[in-house]
């Protein structure tokens, strides 16, 4: 992998993500011969390697094989450590063309079939270009005073820097709600801060007792239909429905969610409907703009819960399809 490419190379396909459907995207084109090139602004398959450290996918590993290759794993659902070796043997295996570390900056359609990538490193020139960056890379903001802080994480990973401390946790859904329960068990006094009425109705069916009962025993300390109104070096302010309340703290870890990097799709000029979520064919994925593809969660829009790998896999096969039949 990031193998170095001619500049001036032209390709049949350039694929913007490294994320498992970027993958399965190249692995499709690789078989039907067309020449093609991933370009990835982090390392193999960027969000996954941000994942908590401990996290257990939801699907089962058939569920997130590509490329026809049987994903072992030790359970049934396997977690973040073995979807990352997996991943990685598959690039592997079909010695895929991937460019890590190096950022897309700009798309320019020249004419049909004609688009110039510009990257951090270098331009290339494609027939088509398939976006899939998934939507991990930009976090909702909240924009509250004092966000910018540096105890104010969008992002978490290891549940062991934050023991011993005081932790808000933002969020009512499987984030939000991993995070409690793994710092709660590293010694941290925490609390849960939800703006609806309940835990989310996404979480995890085997977590969702664990997060009732600490919040019923009031080992995690919970405020419903409640919301962060600013956040300072030593404390956070909150309203309830009981009224304002300041509460110390020493994190803010704000599971807010995340969304797809919208700023690329409106340079691109793909047509985004009301909830965001980008226009394109569902038959063959193509964006408003001819050669131009849509793959994985990305299509969603801000409707993150839409797709995810074991349903979005399939998108590889259809782009390619309509690229060859085109």
């Amino acid at each position: 992998m990031a193998k170095i490419i001619p500049s001036n190379s032209q390709y049949d396909v350039l694929i913007i993500g490294a994320g498992p459907i970027g993958l399965a995207c190249a692995i499709e084109a690789q078989n039907v011969g067309l020449s093609y090139l991933i370009v990835e602004k982090g390392p193999l398959v960027n969000s996954l390697y941000h994942y908590p450290v401990f996290m257990t996918f939801f699907s089962t590993s058939q569920k997130l094989e590509i490329g026809g290759v049987p994903f072992v794993s030790i359970s049934n659902k396997p977690n973040r450590n073995e979807a990352l070796e997996y991943y990685r043997r598959v690039a592997e295996k079909f010695q895929l063309n991937i460019n890590l570390f190096e950022e897309v900056r700009q798309v320019t359609q020249l004419a049909a079939n004609n688009f110039e990538i510009e990257t951090d490193k270098t331009t290339y020139h494609a027939k088509n270009v398939i976006i899939a960056t998934g939507f991990y890379d930009v976090p909702v903001m909240m924009n509250v005073l004092g966000e910018k802080l540096p105890k104010v994480r969008h992002y978490y990973q290891d549940p062991h820097l934050y023991a011993f401390s005081k932790v808000l946790v933002i969020g009512a859904n499987n984030s939000a709600i991993d995070v409690a329960l793994e710092t709660y068990r590293k010694g941290a006094d925490v609390t849960l801060v939800i703006r609806g009425s309940e835990i989310g109705s996404y979480v995890k069916y085997w977590v969702r007792p664990d997060i009732e009962n600490r919040i019923k025993e009031g080992e995690i300390k919970a405020y419903f239909n409640s919301e962060v109104i600013s956040i300072a070096e030593d404390t956070v302010q909150i309203k309830t429905p009981e009224g304002e309340l300041a509460i110390e703290n020493d994190f803010v870890l704000a599971m807010t969610g995340y969304q797809p990097n919208f700023a690329l799709l409106k340079k691109l000029r793909v047509e985004l409907d009301e909830n965001h979520s980008p226009k394109h064919n569902p038959e063959t994925m193509e964006t408003n703009k001819k050669g131009l593809y849509l793959a994985g969660v990305v299509c969603g829009g801000m409707d993150t819960h839409k797709w995810f790998i074991e349903n979005s896999r399939v998108h590889a096969e259809q782009i390619v399809k309509h690229i060859v039949e085109s």
